[in-house]
């Protein structure tokens, strides 16, 4: 058995060599440093990764590295884990914590991860252990886990196989006309960020994508830390969104999920592309769309649930609303409320899509189903300009619901 275990080692250590990564071991970083010393060794290790494109191995180990915020990872590194998403946490045998390929964050200096051009980071955990996850008061606000740099434009980001526990915002491209971004991708991304924002994105003008990303305050559930109602409800009070997007050219959500956030996602009034396949579970708002013009701030929106049941401003709770111009197509989209054991939550929404504005919208919507709204009618039109086509959708009566709706016939 011993010689069974030490060739599985020897042939790990090889495959591992043969994809050209160095164990960030072998650059003094260790679970029985402190934060500050493996933080510094860290950057040593990514200096020296950064000088010929390389890959860095996060050995699994019993604890996690303690490490200090304020890590640079520069062009061209890769951070690799052992993991794919983790989405009720490892367990470590010995203690209520996770275990694997882990950073352990105590402090909240800076953002722990400041990524630039070409960089990858995957298959590993990040664990704030001294977050609460019982009361809500004592909610730190921790800065973003991973940001994009502010010094550099930032092209060529992916962030795969990600589990963060604790965190207060976990992934910020929030650049700026001066500071962009372009071919940011996330994909397969868990957590729960008490800020209500997991995945923030704007001025990437090169298609962001957001796939296959789950947040949910049972994350950390295997070692016992799940979130307590009252801290859900307090991440659902702040009015913000788990997935922004803003400033960007034909951005790609795909398989995207959320629980217990304010909002689910957010469409920014420069921005447009596809949304497709979501859940978007104990929220107030489910999509918020905006549109700044009538060329090409368009979406297409399918495949996806939404129950819309927590309160949100003056007490209304709306599965999708459209501001601003552009055209919205929905297709196959359902909505309902009901109430859940983990957040504070009503059995209704106000209605099932809201549309704000003065100025010209156009809005289609076919075979959508549209249940547990208090108001008479599933759409709420307080936009004079709006043109809205329902086709083949069904009302909270379960009769089939079809309307044309324009500024000579406008809903109230």
């Amino acid at each position: 058995m011993k010689f069974l275990i030490l060739a599985i080692s020897l042939m790990f250590s090889l495959s591992v060599s043969a994809q050209g990564m160095k164990s960030i071991q072998e650059f003094g970083v260790n679970p029985k440093n402190s934060a500050e010393i493996n933080a510094l060794n860290l950057q040593r290790a990514i200096d020296w990764a950064a000088e010929r494109g390389a890959a860095l191995y996060v050995e699994p180990v019993s604890g996690g590295y303690r490490v200090k915020s304020g890590i640079v990872l520069r062009q061209n590194v890769s951070l690799i884990g052992a993991h794919g998403p983790t989405g009720r946490g490892t367990k470590d045998p010995n203690s209520k914590a996770p275990i694997g390929s882990l950073f352990v964050i105590t402090d909240n200096d800076a953002p722990f991860l400041t990524v630039e051009s070409s960089t990858q980071v995957r298959g590993i955990q990040f664990w704030y252990p001294e977050q609460t996850n019982t009361d809500a008061d004592k909610i730190i606000a921790y800065p973003p886990t991973i940001r994009m740099s502010h010094e550099k434009t930032v092209q060529g980001v992916t962030l795969s196989s990600l589990t963060f526990y604790g965190e207060y915002m976990a992934m910020d491209f929030r650049g700026r006309a001066d500071n962009i971004c372009e071919q940011i991708l996330c994909e397969h991304c868990y957590g729960y960020p008490l800020s209500g924002e997991f995945i923030s994105i704007d001025y990437c003008y090169d298609i962001p994508r957001i796939l296959h990303c789950h947040v949910n305050p049972a994350n950390m559930r295997l070692f016992g830390r799940t979130f307590s109602r009252q801290v859900v409800d307090r991440v659902a009070s702040m009015g913000t969104f788990a997935y922004t997007i803003n400033h960007t050219d034909n951005a790609q959500l795909m398989d995207v999920f959320t629980f217990g956030t304010y909002g689910g996602i957010l469409l920014g009034e420069h921005t447009y592309g596809q949304l497709t396949n979501f859940n978007l579970d104990c929220v107030a708002v489910g999509i918020l769309k905006i549109g700044g013009g009538e060329f090409n701030r368009n979406w297409q929106i399918a495949q996806g649930s939404i129950i819309a049941n927590l309160k949100g401003e003056n007490d209304e709770i709306h599965p999708i609303i459209i501001r601003g111009q552009g055209h919205t197509a929905i297709s196959n989209v359902e909505a309902f409320s009901g109430g859940n054991g983990a957040v504070t939550a009503v059995g209704h929404s106000h209605d099932f899509l809201l549309v704000e504005g003065d100025k010209n919208v156009t809005i289609t919507l076919y075979g959508c189903r549209m249940r547990n709204y208090v108001w008479d009618e599933p759409l709420t039109i307080r936009n004079p300009q709006a043109r809205v086509q329902a086709v083949a959708c069904v009302d909270k009566n379960q009769e089939l619901y079809n309307i044309v709706v324009t500024p000579n016939n406008n809903l109230k």
